[in-house]
């Protein structure tokens, strides 16, 4: 090649590309940011505001049930569908660099994320056990939800 020509422009950066899937152990962490900094305070803050606490001898426990409980586990499930839907990332995600896309491309649609975001109670069941299985099971790293959903978690770096 002389030094006048240029090489020829790399091939587009395919985010659905096989070797772009996030790991197991991105996907644990991202949940496990999601849960510390945004589920364990929505849920301290609601049994705060709508359930019991009591705090005697140094230790505290807070219990929260019924209406409240459900109404925060909503609250839950719209975070996830919002930062999905508007980002393809929750915080979690953001932090350790991965995000949600479509199987036919980087957009998802709003049934897509929806269908993920109603299938966590399926891949929620023993701390997310069902959703760990599947990931380490499925040849894309798919959880039910994202099988579902034809959605894949990959690198967003």
């Amino acid at each position: 090649m002389s030094s006048s020509q240029q090489p020829p422009p790399a091939p587009p950066h395919d985010p659905t590309g096989p070797r772009a899937d996030a790991s197991a152990g991105l996907r644990v962490g991202a949940l496990g940011l999601d849960t510390l900094l945004v589920m364990v305070p929505l849920f301290v803050v609601s049994a705060l505001l709508f359930g019991q606490s009591r705090a005697r001898d140094g230790a505290v426990s807070l219990s929260l049930s019924g209406l409240p409980f459900l109404l925060t586990v909503l609250v839950a499930a719209v975070y996830f569908f919002a930062c999905e839907l508007a980002w393809g990332q929750t915080l979690g995600k953001k932090l350790v660099g991965i995000r949600v896309v479509s199987e036919k491309g980087p957009q998802r649609t709003a049934g897509q994320v929806l269908v993920r975001t109603l299938l966590r109670v399926v891949d929620g069941f023993g701390f997310y056990l069902v959703a760990f299985v599947a990931v380490l099971a499925s040849a894309k790293n798919q959880r039910i939800g994202d099988m579902a959903a034809s959605t894949r978690v990959v690198r967003a770096r």
